[in-house]
């Protein structure tokens, strides 16, 4: 008897956990979604002629640039609320197939983000010109 009850309460708390997982992966996409949104909307007014887009970041390349760099940031949130939900996965996985799968793309996202990272910081210190000293 008090086996099936904490049978049934590791169900419904892998339930949950996957339900959550669901949220927080859902979360990730609604903000590339924005993202995505938004980096069309400022690419978008770079070329309406007139406009100061390209004076106020100095030249054409830093307005897009900046652009780039906006969505870059915004894509590593997003690439750490999917990794954020892989984990809560690999919380409930039951077999060793699926902890492997889970892992594999941990790894990978753990590799995007580094990369697209150190794309951003590459691309914010040639912004910001070498460090004084």
């Amino acid at each position: 008897m008090r086996t099936d009850r904490l049978r049934m309460d590791m169900d419904i708390l892998k339930q949950l956990t996957i339900w959550l997982a669901s949220g927080v992966e859902g979360a990730a996409a609604m903000l590339i979604g924005l993202a995505t949104v938004e980096a069309t909307w400022r690419s978008l007014l770079l070329f309406v002629p007139g406009r100061d887009a390209f004076h106020a970041a100095g030249r054409p390349q830093d307005a897009k640039e900046a652009v780039r760099l906006r969505l870059g940031r915004w894509l590593a949130v997003a690439l750490e609320f999917e990794l954020a939900a892989d984990i809560l996965r690999t919380a409930v996985a039951p077999t060793w197939d699926e902890i492997g799968q889970l892992a594999a793309i941990v790894v990978l996202r753990t590799v995007l983000n580094y990369f697209l990272q150190a794309e951003i910081d590459k691309a914010e210190s040639r912004r910001l010109g070498p460090a004084p000293g």
